[in-house]
């Protein structure tokens, strides 16, 4: 009898979030995929859940080791996927190995859990239709792209790094206009951090250097 890959939602920054059926599955799995398997070793030790097998499952790696991880699974084995925070396959890897299992008729589960573009998206208010892109491309990639996005009604989410994001800010603000944008940054950690107002507040806003993760919400063409 086949095994079971199981998709597992983790906290984004607050062990908090950690679901019971979230550590229940990390607790019975087998084996675990992790996209670094050292923070996933961090969560599994603060929710004391024993030693588990780590595979290390990053986006480079996941096509390599797919194959291995379906034999695995054809024997019976229970397997957790991971990703650093949030969900796996949103913008994390595991897309690849979730359509391999429907292939060999393996069983999917999913425990649901936070998203950061989803969390951003609630605590923006600009509700209605959006688009989520997931990590931008740079420099001639991203101007080309938001250049698409003239007249788009739609709101647009994607992830920044704080190393680019005044330059993606300027490029907005160069294409589009002075757009509202909403920014999310470490969210549900210690130094989270909102900002929502017009792209030209943005860039004075994060004129000097930040850290963390963030998310971007661009607001749709309203006028």
């Amino acid at each position: 009898m086949s095994g079971q890959l199981t998709i597992v939602g983790t906290p984004i920054g607050n062990f908090g979030d950690c679901s019971p059926r979230a550590l229940e599955s990390l607790k019975n799995a087998d084996t675990i995929l992790a996209e670094d398997t050292r923070r996933t070793m961090v969560l599994l030790n603060h929710f004391q859940l024993g030693k588990k097998e780590l595979i290390s499952f990053s986006q480079q790696k996941e096509r390599l080791k797919s194959e291995m991880i379906i034999e695995k699974l054809k024997t019976g084995q229970q397997i957790a996927l991971v990703s650093d925070a949030g969900m796996p396959c949103v913008s994390d890897p595991g897309s690849f190995l979730v359509e391999a299992c429907y292939d060999h008729g393996i069983d999917v589960e999913v425990i649901p859990g936070p998203s950061a573009f989803v969390l951003a998206y609630a605590a923006s208010g600009f509700g209605g239709s959006f688009i989520f892109e997931g990590f931008l491309g740079r420099d001639k990639k991203l101007r080309r792209y938001l250049r698409t996005l003239i007249g788009e009604k739609r709101h647009v989410i994607f992830y920044e790094s704080p190393f680019r994001l005044n330059k993606c800010l300027s490029d907005i603000l160069n294409i589009l206009g002075d757009r509202e944008v909403f920014v999310a940054r470490e969210m549900t950690k210690m130094h989270q951090e909102f900002f929502r107002g017009k792209c030209s507040q943005a860039l004075i806003k994060f004129s000097d250097e930040i850290k963390g993760e963030l998310t971007v919400i661009i607001r749709g063409d309203v006028q």
